[in-house]
């Protein structure tokens, strides 16, 4: 099934999900894997755009947003990243 939907990606959605599973953190490779796996064929244009601009910090500055750890600023804050924070969250209950 993997397999034909990503035949079916665009390739900035291809990049993202590559992207979001080869991370420098393990435990950032789990959350924004799952998360971009789940959620990459609904993501908007600008979402793609915003989440591939997110991922250009550093890995714990990723992984404290992500986890809610501390409050992402404001230049991050967007709706993706929202999205995301509200998978991980969701995710651990």
């Amino acid at each position: 099934m993997w397999s034909s939907i990503y035949t079916a990606m665009d390739n900035d959605r291809k990049r993202l999900l590559f992207h979001c599973t080869h991370m420098g953190m393990m435990e950032n490779d789990v959350l924004f894997g799952s998360f971009a796996r789940a959620h990459i064929e609904s993501l908007s244009s600008q979402d793609v755009q915003d989440l591939e601009a997110v991922l250009t910090n550093n890995d714990m500055d990723l992984f404290k947003w992500a986890s809610a750890k501390v409050s992402v600023p404001d230049e991050w804050d967007t709706p993706v990243m929202r999205k995301l924070i509200e998978f991980c969250r969701d995710s651990q209950t």
